[in-house]
């Protein structure tokens, strides 16, 4: 099989690889890399549509230069936005968080972020601890289609999730119980608005990874997912982090290869 070699570097790290031709023309068969990028996550972008910036936009510039294409930056307002431009074909490639609501049209690779899901509440609401929340009568404002509100819809008994383009907006215009979110803006929010407070424990792990649609071939996803451990363990994310002034802890830890069969047991599927 045909590769085409390209060498480049962005940040602390230098590439110099081979990629084969059918990831090419099977990932960016217009020869640009099109990258739908969620301006609604500060931590993994910031800035306009117009002149994105941040972890994701990084990752995806990165990608270009070991494909040896162009890319073109989308930007979206909102995670549910990132995820309509790839399935209708406008993108190549998304940064989203890992959701089991999102696995049937979305193919990921390993985290290269983790974030913390939390809660933000009144003073004097009575709600301290996550087990305060999932009760009768506690309504939740969470942004429609973002990863917390796929993971809450699916994880609540007895709260209610009110979505809206602006979760926080929603709790405090309609006086819900609550309201969830990201920890940095759920934080940054409690910060500066007098009367509210955030339950510091995190009712989730919201993983950040790259997607494609499951229309590609497993060898675009493996070399995507290539891409991102490599670019972990090299400290070009926990840089990009730092450039776009968020904390370097949040990369995500490498992913761990299956375990082989021990010895006298069959592997996983039999054979």
């Amino acid at each position: 099989m045909e590769k085409i070699c390209c060498a480049g570097g962005f940040g602390t790290v230098t590439i110099v690889g081979c990629v084969e031709e059918a990831v090419v023309s099977d990932l960016v068969p217009g020869g640009v890399l099109r990258a739908a990028i969620n301006l609604g996550n500060p931590v993994l972008a910031q800035g306009t549509a117009a002149a994105p910036s941040g972890v994701s936009v990084e990752i995806a510039r990165e990608l270009g230069v070991r494909l040896g294409v162009r890319v073109e930056l989308i930007g979206c307002g909102a995670a549910r936005e990132s995820l309509a431009v790839l399935v209708r074909g406008g993108a190549d490639v998304c940064f989203l968080a890992i959701e089991p609501a999102r696995a049937a049209e979305v193919a990921f690779t390993a985290p290269y972020v983790v974030i913390e899901g939390v809660y933000v509440v009144r003073e004097d609401s009575g709600l301290t601890a996550l087990a305060d929340i999932d009760r009768e009568h506690v309504r939740i404002g969470v942004n429609e289609g973002s990863a917390y509100d796929l993971f809450l819809s699916r994880t609540l008994r007895h709260a209610a999730v009110v979505r809206a383009p602006d979760g926080i907006g929603a709790f405090c215009e309609q006086s819900l119980e609550a309201a969830a979110g990201i920890r940095q803006v759920v934080s940054g929010f409690a910060a500066r608005t007098a009367g509210f407070c955030v339950i510091q424990e995190r009712f989730m792990q919201i993983r950040q990874s790259v997607g494609v649609t499951r229309a590609h071939a497993p060898g675009t996803v493996r070399f995507l997912s290539a891409a991102v451990e490599e670019l972990k363990a090299s400290g070009f994310i926990s840089d990009a982090l730092q450039r776009s002034g968020q904390d370097s802890s949040l990369v995500a830890p490498p992913e761990q290869p299956p375990e082989p069969p021990r010895p006298g047991r069959p592997p996983p599927d039999g054979r």
